[in-house]
């Protein structure tokens, strides 16, 4: 593996621990549009992912390398039972995805389960070009789902 797929990895898995998966220490901003926006920065190089809605919702996550686009990834998801509140779903989201792993820093890990909750996440591919969905099961039913794709991006 090359040294800069590996800087990327790095970078996204900060980006992501900094940003939605820990809510409470982020600084999510709420733009003119109603999209809201959480950034992060590290050297030359700058995170942002972007989301509109609560349930079902949408959005777009980018790096930049010196100004440069370099990778994005874009998902759509929805909680699809009223079983659980959707508080509670984002609140269980949030500590999975702080599992995130280096090996495909896209979403969470492949599988992690708390109490009645379990998230699991099934994509293809490598950092260059992925695709993939994450779920969450409460007491064997599906109460998730969120689909993205993704990979690395060269500006013009």
């Amino acid at each position: 593996m090359n040294k800069p797929e590996n800087l990327l990895k790095q970078f996204l898995i900060e980006a992501k621990l900094s940003g939605y998966a820990n809510k409470g220490e982020a600084k999510e901003v709420i733009l003119a549009d109603d999209c809201k926006e959480l950034t992060f920065e590290e050297g030359q190089l700058k995170y942002r992912d972007r989301y509109f809605g609560w349930n079902p919702f949408i959005g777009e996550e980018i790096v930049w390398q010196d100004h440069k686009i370099i990778w994005a990834m874009n998902y759509y998801g929805v909680v699809s039972s009223e079983v659980i509140p959707v508080n509670q779903v984002y609140d269980f989201l949030r500590k999975a995805m702080r599992q995130i792993t280096d090996d495909k820093p896209f979403r969470g890990p492949g599988s992690f389960k708390e109490s009645d909750f379990e998230y699991v996440d099934e994509n293809t591919g490598t950092i260059e070009q992925f695709t993939g969905f994450e779920r969450i099961i409460y007491q064997g039913q599906e109460i998730y789902r969120l689909d993205y794709h993704g990979g690395k991006v060269k500006a013009k």
